[in-house]
């Protein structure tokens, strides 16, 4: 069957309107803030020992609402994910020159929020098939300086936690896991947020729920959620009053979320689960019209997961095509299917990484046991994640568009056109 000329060589256009913009804020969000405004409460916490240290009403009811819905102990808002990263990490009691395997596939934040306290951030591949960190490669990366693993479910895809969670327990290391693309992904009948030592996600304005800005860390360990209480909130000025025997690295910021915000969150928590499942069933639509092209693969979900598509992940095979990953984005864009990625992320080969870095008595001259060890930040560290993000990864955001069935539908056949096409894109 031939669907016509591509657009971008003066065909019609497949998508002719503008996909909608993703939108999960409603009336209930709406009358939840104007209701904080009435009070003129706006934020109550107190950064000191004080009954207000943990924030106010609505602060305190949407983590309790979060602690209901994933099932755990505490949870602890905090003003951006980036602000929750850098307090998990913090809350680990780490040593200048400390080490934490992360993936290089994911938002830089990541990384980052190790190298906040002076512990250096070791980059690990991915998996081909999931995007996640492989865990034969952090295998590989442990040293006598490393404390924790940084795992990312990317995505919305749940990483291989068994196999971590092993690698983890051999060596006695924490585990983060950074879910800010994936809030209810189950891995094995569970929140995957919920099988490391901390947990988290994103409140940004493009995931599945939002408030504008914020996070949620989430735990069962008493310790781990009062110090990174702590480092949420001025931890210095408060730390006196407390029950707690080791301060080290109680260095408190404003990391607070305020009232109007979880009032908002407390609204688009209750929206969470029909939300990611409409994501799923557009996804499904995506699938069976796709999985059939020549040289496309389709996502892959693992048995007992989940997967909650905040990027619809896609691999080209160039070899199959004979066509650049860039000519493929530039018909399908022409045909009207917009939010697509060409390439995703290699942090490790950002500028601030590009000098191998070397730390021992010399650079930290109060800890007498670092060793002078280089780590290598440089281009083939990470193969299966560089060949993805230079050539083949291919991604739809589905976190954009406020799609229909309809739309889904409209984006499998733009897609059968460019394919149909394919020879005029060589």
């Amino acid at each position: 069957m031939s669907r016509g000329k591509l657009a971008l060589f003066g065909g019609e256009r497949h998508i002719k309107e503008k996909l909608k913009p993703y939108n999960s804020i409603g009336e209930e969000e709406s009358e939840a803030a104007v209701q904080v405004l009435k009070t003129g409460v706006l934020s109550q916490f107190i950064g000191a020992h004080d009954k207000d240290f943990l924030g106010g009403p609505k602060v305190k009811e949407f983590e309790s609402a979060c602690c209901e819905y994933f099932g755990v102990k505490h949870a602890i808002t905090v003003n951006s994910w980036t602000s929750g990263l850098i307090a998990a990490v913090g809350s680990l009691d780490l040593n200048p020159g400390d080490e934490i395997i992360v993936p290089t596939w994911t938002m830089c934040a990541t990384a980052t929020a190790i190298i906040h306290w002076n512990a250096i951030p070791v980059f690990a591949d991915i998996e081909i098939e999931t995007f996640n960190i492989d865990p034969n490669s952090v295998v590989k990366l442990i040293s006598p300086r490393t404390k924790a693993i940084m795992v990312v479910d990317i995505f919305g895809h749940p990483a291989d936690f068994n196999a971590l969670k092993k690698i983890a327990d051999e060596y006695n290391l924490k585990i983060i896991s950074d879910t800010a693309q994936a809030p209810s992904a189950i891995y094995q009948n569970s929140f995957a947020s919920t099988k490391s030592d901390i947990g988290g996600f994103s409140l940004n304005y493009h995931k599945h729920i939002h408030t504008g800005e914020g996070g949620v860390l989430i735990t069962n360990d008493d310790n781990l959620a009062q110090r990174m209480q702590l480092i949420r909130n001025h931890g210095e000025a408060a730390v006196s009053g407390m029950q707690i025997d080791n301060i080290a690295n109680i260095l408190g910021y404003n990391f607070r979320l305020g009232e109007i915000e979880c009032a908002i969150g407390i609204e688009q928590l209750k929206k969470l689960d029909k939300l990611v499942k409409s994501r799923q069933r557009l996804a499904t639509i995506l699938t069976k019209g796709l999985k059939g092209l020549v040289g496309l693969r389709v996502p892959i979900v693992k048995p007992n997961c989940t997967h909650v598509y905040y990027i619809y992940p896609l691999i080209l095979d160039i070899g199959i095509l004979g066509v650049s990953r860039k000519n493929i984005i530039n018909a399908l864009n022409a045909e009207g299917v917009e939010g697509l990625m060409n390439g995703y992320a290699n942090i490790h080969m950002l500028p601030m990484y590009q000098k191998k870095i070397a730390y021992g008595n010399q650079g930290f001259p109060w800890n007498s046991e670092i060793s002078e060890r280089e780590i290598n930040y440089g281009k083939g560290i990470c193969p299966n994640a560089e060949r993805l993000h230079d050539e083949t990864f291919l991604g739809y955001q589905m976190c954009l568009h406020e799609l229909s069935d309809n739309d889904a539908y409209s984006i499998v056949e733009a897609f059968k056109k460019v394919w149909d096409n394919i020879d005029a894109l060589r």
